[in-house]
Parts: C-alpha cells; sequence; structure tokens
C-alpha cells in the first residue's frame, strides 16, 4: 500500500485497539510487590537486599550459598522496571498510569513485529495481520510485571538486526534490559542468531553484526547479579517452588485448538514448507523460542510474537490479486469500528486496578487494629498486603524453600492436624488473612476448612468480607470475635464474586455444591450448582444432571 492516508487510517485505529487490549486492569498479584519495591528503592535508595517485606526471611537464613545466591537475585534483577512502575504511578496520581504504560509497550511489542512482517514481505496488510495474530495469546499474558519488558526487547533485538543500520543501538538497549528482568538473556539468543547467520551467509555486515551483538551481551553483565542468571536458570528449574507455579509448568504438545499450538505447528508447518529458503536465525529463534515455551507456560509470548512474522515471510501461497481503494477502506473502517466499539464496551483501556479480587478491606482493618501484626496470609494475597505496609509470611517473590514448605503445610492440613499450630507459633503468626479458594482448580483451602472447625477455639474469627477473612489468636482491643458461621456465607459470597467478574473462574462452586450435598444443606448446593452451570468450567454434564435432580425435590 502506497497510499499514506490509507497507511494512517489503518494504523491509527489498529495501535488503539492493540494498546487498548493490553491495557487490562490491574490484576496480576505481583503487580503490588513490584510497585512497593520501586517505592522503597525511590524512598531508601538501595537495593531491597535484605528482604523489607516478609517477616520469616530473615527468620529463615539460605540453605547454601547457592539459595543466597538465588534469593539475592529474586530481590534485585527487576530493580529498574519496579523503579520505573512507581514512579509512573507516582507521577501521574494513580495505578491507572502503569496500566496504560504496559498496555503501551505490549502495542509496541506487536508493531514491532508488523514492522518486521512488512520489511520482509512489502506487504502493509502482512504486517497488520502479524501485529495482531500472536494477540490472543500475549493478551493472556499481559500483566504488570516487568515480564513484559523481556519481550518488547527481544522485538527490539529484531527489529534492530533487520534493519541493520541501528545496530549501535544495541549495547544501550541491553543495559537497560539487563537491569529490568532477568529475562535479558534472551538477547543474547537473538545475537547468536542474527551472528551465525551472518557468519554462514558471509555477509558484508557481518564484522557490525558480531562487534555489537558481542558489545550488548558484555555489557549486559552490568547489573546487580552479573551473568548470574546462567546459574539462577537451572535452580529455577530444580525447585520445588518454582515447580509448584502453574507459570513454570508446561503447556504439552496439543491441549486444545488454543491460539498459542496454531502458531506454534503453522509457523512449523510453513518452515517445513520452505525449508530450502529459510534463514538459519529464523531456524534457531524458531527453536529457541519454541523450546522456551514448550518448557514453560509462562514463555509462550515468544512465539506468539515471533510465529506471525515467519508465516507472514514464508507463507508459501501469494496470491497477486488486485486491492482496490474500497477494499482497504472497508479493512480501515473495520480497524477503526473495533476501536470505537471496545472503547464504548468497555473492553479496552481498562485503566484501573482489580481491587476487588484483593484483601484491601481486611488489610484497612488490620491497619486500624493490629498494624505490626505478624500476618499468615495466601501466596496470592502477599503481594497487596506488602503494598499496604504490612508484614507478610509468603508472596511471590519466592525467597525461601523453606518457608514456603511450612506455607504449603499450614495450607494443607485438615482439621485437627497439630503440626499447624506449632508451625504458626513457631514464626510468631497472631493474625490470619486468608481467601477461601484456589481459583484454578476450585478447591478450598484445607486451612479455612479447619478455621471453621467447631473444635478450633484458638483462632478468632474478627473481620471478613467477599475478597478476604481475618483471624487473630488474640482480638485486639477494641475487636469482637465474629459468628463462625459467616464462615459458610463467606464461602459462597466469595465464590459468586470471583464467578460474576470472571466466569472462567467457576470451579469453586463446583466445588461448594459438592461440599454442602455431602453436609446434606442441598439448599446450598442447589444455588451453587446453578451459577456453575451458568458459568460452566466445560461441557459438564454431570453437573447438569445433579442440578436438575435437585430442581425436582421438594
Amino acid at each position: 500500500m502506497k497510499d499514506k492516508k490509507l497507511i494512517w487510517l489503518a494504523v491509527a485505529p489498529a495501535a488503539i485497539c492493540l494498546a487498548g487490549l493490553y491495557s487490562s486492569e490491574l490484576s496480576d498479584t505481583d503487580a503490588w510487590w513490584h510497585l512497593a519495591t520501586g517505592e522503597f528503592i525511590a524512598h531508601h535508595h538501595r537495593l531491597p537486599d535484605p528482604d523489607p517485606f516478609a517477616y520469616t526471611t530473615a527468620m529463615t537464613p539460605p540453605a547454601s550459598p547457592d539459595d543466597a545466591t538465588l534469593r539475592r537475585f529474586n530481590l534485585t534483577h527487576e530493580w529498574l522496571a519496579q523503579l520505573a512502575m512507581y514512579l509512573i504511578a507516582s507521577a501521574a496520581g494513580g495505578l491507572w498510569a502503569v496500566v496504560l504504560a504496559k498496555g503501551l509497550l505490549l502495542a509496541a511489542t506487536g508493531a514491532l513485529a508488523g514492522w518486521v512482517a512488512v520489511w520482509r514481505t512489502g506487504s502493509f496488510w502482512w504486517g497488520i495481520a502479524s501485529a495482531f495474530a500472536g494477540a490472543p495469546v500475549i493478551v493472556l499474558f499481559a500483566h504488570d510485571r516487568p515480564a513484559v519488558i523481556s519481550w518488547f526487547f527481544v522485538a527490539v533485538f529484531v527489529a534492530l538486526f533487520e534493519q541493520r543500520r541501528l545496530l549501535w543501538l544495541l549495547p544501550l538497549a541491553a543495559l537497560i534490559w539487563a537491569n529490568c528482568h532477568g529475562g535479558f538473556f534472551l538477547g543474547w539468543i537473538v545475537v547468536a542468531a542474527y551472528a551465525v547467520n551472518a557468519i554462514w551467509r558471509r555477509s558484508e555486515d557481518r564484522t557490525r553484526v558480531l562487534g555489537y551483538g558481542a558489545a550488548a551481551v558484555l555489557i549486559s553483565g552490568v547489573n546487580p547479579n552479573g551473568f548470574g542468571v546462567v546459574t539462577i536458570l537451572s535452580q529455577y528449574r530444580k525447585s520445588p517452588m518454582t515447580a509448584a507455579l502453574m507459570e513454570w509448568s508446561h503447556p504439552g504438545w496439543w491441549s486444545e485448538p488454543y491460539a498459542f499450538f496454531i502458531l506454534l505447528y503453522g509457523a512449523a508447518l510453513v518452515l517445513l514448507l520452505a525449508w530450502r529458503r529459510v534463514r538459519i536465525s529464523d531456524w534457531l529463534l524458531f527453536a529457541a523460542f519454541a523450546g522456551a515455551s514448550l518448557a514453560a507456560f509462562r514463555n509462550e509470548p515468544l512465539t506468539a510474537w515471533l510465529a506471525p512474522i515467519l508465516i507472514a515471510t514464508y507463507f508459501p501461497w501469494r496470491p497477486k490479486l488486485p486491492q482496490p481503494k474500497i477494499a482497504s477502506y472497508a479493512a480501515c473502517a473495520v480497524l477503526g469500528g473495533a476501536a470505537i466499539w471496545g472503547i464504548a464496551d468497555g473492553r479496552l483501556f481498562q485503566l484501573r486496578a482489580a481491587e476487588w479480587k484483593f484483601p484491601v478491606g481486611a488489610a484497612s482493618f488490620l491497619e486500624a487494629h493490629m498494624p505490626g501484626a505478624r500476618i499468615f496470609n495466601s501466596w496470592e494475597d502477599g503481594g497487596h498486603l506488602i503494598w499496604r505496609g504490612l508484614s507478610v509470611f509468603i508472596d511471590g517473590r519466592a525467597l525461601s524453600e523453606n518457608v514456603f514448605q511450612d506455607y504449603r503445610m499450614i495450607m494443607g492440613t485438615e482439621p485437627g492436624d497439630t503440626r499447624r499450630s506449632a508451625a504458626l507459633a513457631h514464626y510468631g503468626v497472631n493474625a490470619i488473612v486468608i481467601n477461601a479458594f484456589e481459583y484454578n482448580s476450585g478447591i478450598i483451602y484445607p486451612l479455612v476448612r479447619a478455621l471453621a472447625a467447631p473444635a478450633e477455639s484458638q483462632w478468632k474469627l474478627v473481620y471478613e468480607d467477599p475478597a478476604a477473612m481475618v483471624f487473630m489468636r488474640d482480638p485486639a482491643e477494641g475487636v469482637a470475635a465474629l459468628d463462625k458461621s459467616r464462615i459458610v456465607d463467606h464461602l459462597e459470597r466469595e465464590c459468586e464474586m470471583h464467578v460474576t467478574r470472571g466466569p472462567e473462574f467457576s470451579l469453586c462452586a463446583r466445588n461448594l455444591a459438592s461440599l454442602f450435598l455431602r453436609q446434606g444443606d442441598r439448599r446450598r448446593a442447589r444455588r451453587n450448582l446453578e451459577l456453575y452451570v451458568a458459568h460452566p468450567y466445560a461441557d459438564d454434564p454431570e453437573a447438569r444432571q445433579m442440578l436438575q435432580k435437585l430442581r425436582q425435590e421438594p
């Protein structure tokens, strides 16, 4: 497309759609401790080592030098991105700016995929398609955390090697990247792929490619952990704590017709069909990114970004059809309409924090009545509690294997298990802040059932709202214990809130129905089955039959 007017008519709404799509509300549990870390760095002018947030970190020193290295890495390797997140929020006067910054960064990442596709194919519409093709996958990972910076810099590195004239920017980009996120080693992979390609093809500018590439790799060692990321990666793979996180699990080879697999296998097929003309750098990048994506769910955006470029570059069938202006204007109109509809509908630019899913009220209660409490908290709530200035038991920074094992034991013990009381006493816990469900599986945390048991007299319920409950060993002055019967009501209210706002998390209702059926409370069982069937996690004929049977009862 040579008509500049048409180009802008397409680019502007496309950019709005991408930026709006990726500006999803701040809902990631880790975003809060990233912000708190940035605030700490801004106010104390030093890195957060030793850990200033979790009281358990100092109580459980590293078991070995390797553990100490891993702990320091987790505390320090994202410092620049964390500082930037906090400064953006502080300067703009709200978290909406963090959401928008993330959206713009990911939109730029997609735009670079489109630019590379246009550079290679000469087709503007292949570029538009490439910018959007990875979006169904990348939007699932559009979290407010430094990892998005690694995806952006992967795109920057590839674009610089494609364009060649601005290779001198590589070292600067590498220096910034290495202090924003530990994924900067991905830049080494990009450098290696293009270096091998330049040597293999004896490119005239191979000296520049090798020189600037080597400089980028060397300068990336200027960060708080040097080149320690190489050993850290192997420690992550061996860590039981990391292995327990869903984002480090592998997605399998084909679990469903999900966009990631379509892009992965589509790119593989296109490369095989065009194998004679495929660049060595493309083979290497595809092998590295596909391997990383299949090894860990969190790496899928790498393949989602690269695959559309490869498909556009090597697609075997390129029909040369006339492209009348009316068709181009129609395409622009579709993009413009999508942008307007998305903004009006509220799907784009969700410039807010999803505070409904975090213990906002519980944190305020503790701030008012027991600000110095030693809290036992669920993993997912730790970040928000840190942001609120409370000292936590555990959070997403994954700092101690021993604390993690104690955490799993405390959360997983059934009523009457004395190990739980001993562990809570060991850490001096005097308040528990907990949500009721692990929402991916819908399982009710056994600790909640234990605290609700009639025989449990040590811990008193003192606060509850749909997001969380607070228990105290000895309620503070002016705090009255609540009737524990409210725990059952809380389970239903918390589950309903999550299912209403995120229907994909409906298994909690399925499990609650089963629990109430076992307890003989058929009224509650029916109510939760109705909620689940209205928002089924998957096709579940057994649940529908069970509900039909309950409805037929008097």
